[in-house]
This record gives structure tokens, C-alpha cells and sequence, in this order.
């Protein structure tokens, strides 16, 4: 259970559900009027979002810089629509709907809430209502310095922070193309020429003892090369996606609400 002392390190600090996932930012805490106790804590989603959903204290606890709930995020994101602003007061009906999507039972909230064992006061559920402390001034339920020559001036602080948002998807696509390449290569290629040699004296009686003038052929086989093409598959690198981290400013401008205190003077007739 978060204490009152706790508040401070609440307000303005990131709200994580269950298992884990970010809801947003804690903005105001209600209290129980009677036990003083707070009860719940309203979440605003998103850096400009503007609807803030009710989320039950109990089961909550801090975790080095932020609170944990005990329910879902969706769960919380589905909550009744109840109005921050409406003088900074639950009714009973707005915490029995509240009560009502949680699957909180009213007389179990009531009996847990009035828990002697915790030193809170102990009330009837009929007086039950709770109150608002906001975002920044969480010492609110302080009383104001009780003469009438001082007063309390606030101020809203900007807080500005960051959540992390898909933004786009990288894949490897691997498909293929056909090229034309050119090479040179040698080819070889067998020709015909004609030798004449004279006859000698050395072959004349071979010469003589042939035939008379007579018809007749000789046939030679000629070769020649010619370019095959054969190709095949080697692979040449390896394709990897990986993801830089990238810092980069950018200016968010934003505004906050001040108290001015001005001095006014009456003056005094003195002539009587």
C-alpha cells in the first residue's frame, strides 16, 4: 500500500501495469475523505493525451522510479470516463462504476480501505467519498497558514518525458535477376592447305608404278572448337539487418499555469 509520505515520488512519475508495460504518467491521487488513506490514482496515456483514467491504489507499490499497479493496461485504458476536473471529488456513483470495472466489491474496498490493523480511521460506508490531490502540489491537503496575512502561491512545473513508439518496419527481400556478361575465350580451328612437293630421284620408281592419269579424291576431317557456357551457384556474402540507435533534440513546447499575488491599498479617510 503507498503511504501519504510516498505521494511525492507518485505524482508526475510513470505508471507500469502487471507485466510490465507502460501505462503513462501518475497525475493526480484521491484520497478517502474519512481515512485520509489514497485510494486512487489517475493515469494520463501518451505525451499530449488528455483523458486521464482512474487506477485502484491498492496492491501498488513503488519500483525504483516508478509505481506498479496490480491491474492491465487494458484493463485501465477501458476505465469509466470520470471527470478530473469535476471539483476534484469522486461521488458515489463515479467510484461505484470505478468499483464496477475493476471487479472490486464496494463493501471489500470499504473493509479493506477501514483496516484497524493499519491505524486509519474506521468509518461507514455511507460517509465514504474521496478527494483530489493534483499532480505538483501534493502537499495540498495541508492546511493554508491560518492568519490573514499570507497566502499560498502555486505553480504548474512542465515535465517532459518520452515513450517509445513503433515507427517502422525493415525486412531483407531476396529475389533474383538475369544479366547478360561477356567473355572472351580462344577457339581453336583446324584449316586445309595444300603441300606440293617435287618427286625425286628417291621416289621416281614408286611414282612410276602407280596407275595411269587417272580420276581420284582424298577427303581430310577438319575440327574446330567452339565456347561452352556452364554456370554455377557460389555464394558470395552474407546479408544482415541490424539497428542503430539515433539521438537527435527536438523542442516541446507546452503550457503551465501560475499564481500572481498583487498587493491592493485602500486608503484611509482621515479628514473626520
Amino acid at each position: 500500500m503507498i503511504t501519504r509520505e510516498q505521494i511525492p515520488a507518485v505524482l508526475d512519475h510513470p505508471v507500469y501495469d502487471a507485466d510490465g508495460s507502460k501505462v503513462g504518467d501518475a497525475k493526480n491521487v484521491f484520497y478517502d475523505d474519512a481515512t485520509g488513506r489514497p485510494e486512487w490514482v489517475t493515469v494520463k496515456a501518451g505525451l499530449f493525451g488528455t483523458n486521464e483514467s482512474f487506477v485502484p491504489m491498492r496492491d501498488a507499490r513503488m519500483v525504483e522510479d516508478h509505481l506498479e499497479v496490480s491491474v492491465a493496461k487494458d484493463r485501465i485504458k477501458n476505465a469509466p470516463n470520470v471527470d478530473v476536473d469535476g471539483g476534484g471529488h469522486l461521488s458515489e456513483d463515479e467510484e461505484h462504476r470505478l468499483y464496477d470495472h475493476y471487479g472490486i466489491q464496494w463493501d471489500e474496498a470499504w473493509q479493506q480501505a477501514n483496516d484497524p490493523q493499519d491505524g486509519w480511521a474506521t468509518t461507514g460506508p455511507e460517509t465514504a467519498g474521496h478527494t483530489a490531490v493534483a499532480g505538483g502540489a501534493a502537499g495540498a491537503m495541508d492546511a493554508e497558514p491560518s492568519g490573514d496575512d499570507a497566502m499560498t502561491r502555486s505553480e504548474e512545473e512542465m515535465h517532459v518525458g518520452t515513450e517509445r513508439q513503433v515507427t517502422g518496419r525493415a525486412r531483407l527481400r531476396k529475389y533474383v535477376v538475369t544479366e547478360e556478361q561477356q567473355q572472351t575465350v580462344p577457339v581453336r580451328h583446324e584449316g586445309v592447305r595444300v603441300v606440293r612437293e617435287p618427286i625425286t630421284d628417291a621416289d621416281l620408281d614408286d611414282a612410276r608404278s602407280g596407275p595411269e592419269i587417272t580420276e581420284a579424291e582424298r577427303e581430310v576431317t577438319l575440327h574446330a572448337e567452339r565456347p561452352v557456357v556452364e554456370t554455377r551457384v557460389e555464394p558470395v556474402e552474407t546479408v544482415r539487418l541490424e539497428t542503430d540507435e539515433v539521438t537527435e533534440e527536438e523542442t516541446v513546447t507546452g503550457t503551465v499555469r501560475k499564481e500572481r499575488i498583487e498587493a491592493e491599498y485602500d486608503a484611509v479617510d482621515r479628514r473626520s
